[in-house]
Formats: structure tokens, sequence, C-alpha cells
């Protein structure tokens, strides 16, 4: 299992694309997602909330499930990945966070 992300990694690294890999008919090939957005940071006395939407290539989807994503700066991570909408530039999917604060 790969690394916990910070909210302050994902928002210092806003557009950079990470890559994550994907089966398909010609085996596994690599696609670039590009962090799009970051939502605000909700903070409790006991929890942190906050999501992350990242945007994929038009010509490739990817399906709901955990994905190992890597990135040049912050290293490998697994996310939860859910596609949320589509658009003329590629398919979103958002990983939402929502755990205890240390």
């Amino acid at each position: 299992m790969g690394k916990s992300l910070t909210y302050e990694e994902f928002a210092e690294n806003l557009n950079t694309k990470f890559r994550t890999s994907a089966d398909g008919a010609d085996g596994a090939s690599v696609i670039d997602l590009d962090l799009a957005e970051v939502s605000e940071l909700k903070l409790s006395a006991k929890q942190e909330q906050f999501s992350v939407l990242f945007r994929g290539p038009r010509d490739r989807f990817l399906g709901q499930g955990t994905r190992s994503l890597e990135h040049d700066k912050l290293g490998q991570a697994e996310l939860f990945l859910v596609p949320v909408r589509e658009d003329a530039e590629g398919y979103y999917y958002e990983a939402v966070f929502n755990r205890f604060r240390k």
C-alpha cells in the first residue's frame, strides 16, 4: 500500500499529472490523470474531510475502484476513484477523504 497523501500535498500539486495503469484489450497501458480540483478542507476536532478530482483522457474510461497512482514529486499512493462526470475534455474521477485527525 502506498503512502497517505495530505490535503496540503494535493493543494500544492494542483494541475499536475498523476499516472495510473489501465487494463484493456491491448494489455496494461499508462494513463495520465490531471489533478483538476481540490475541495475546501473541512476540519473538526477529530476529523478532516476533503475531496480531489482528477481529469482523465476522453478516449480511455476507468471504472470505479482502487488505483495505484504515481506522481513525480509525491511518489506512489493507492486511491479509491469513482467516475463522476464527463465533458469535452475527458472523464472525471473523484477520491473522497474522511479520516480521523492525529
